[in-house]
């Protein structure tokens, strides 16, 4: 059985975009599109904790493209848009 788990080639930009913007949208009960790229995270309404949600949700999805993948909590204070998340994920992947 073959599956996607390791295999972040299979991520781009645009994807990562989309996983974001979904998870995001569930936590703070919102469409995705209503969630801009480079609108901050406060202005969406999302809080601290709301960031730390998006954190693990974020960490539970892409585990399926890279094995462990994980957000450092040091890392967390300079995610301050949907575009720094995006950033973030797309550098640690090494994805397009």
């Amino acid at each position: 059985m073959t599956t996607n788990a390791g295999n972040a080639s299979s991520l781009d930009r645009a994807k990562v975009l989309g996983i974001v913007k979904e998870e995001l949208a569930e936590i703070l009960e919102k469409s995705p599109d209503e969630i801009v790229e480079d609108v901050p995270f406060t202005d969406l309404g999302a809080d601290s904790l709301a960031l730390i949600e998006l954190v693990e949700a974020l960490e539970e999805t892409l585990a399926a493209y890279a094995a462990g993948f994980h957000i450092d909590d040091e890392d967390l204070e300079s995610l301050l848009s949907v575009r720094d998340a995006v950033d973030y994920v797309v550098v640690k992947l090494q994805v397009a």
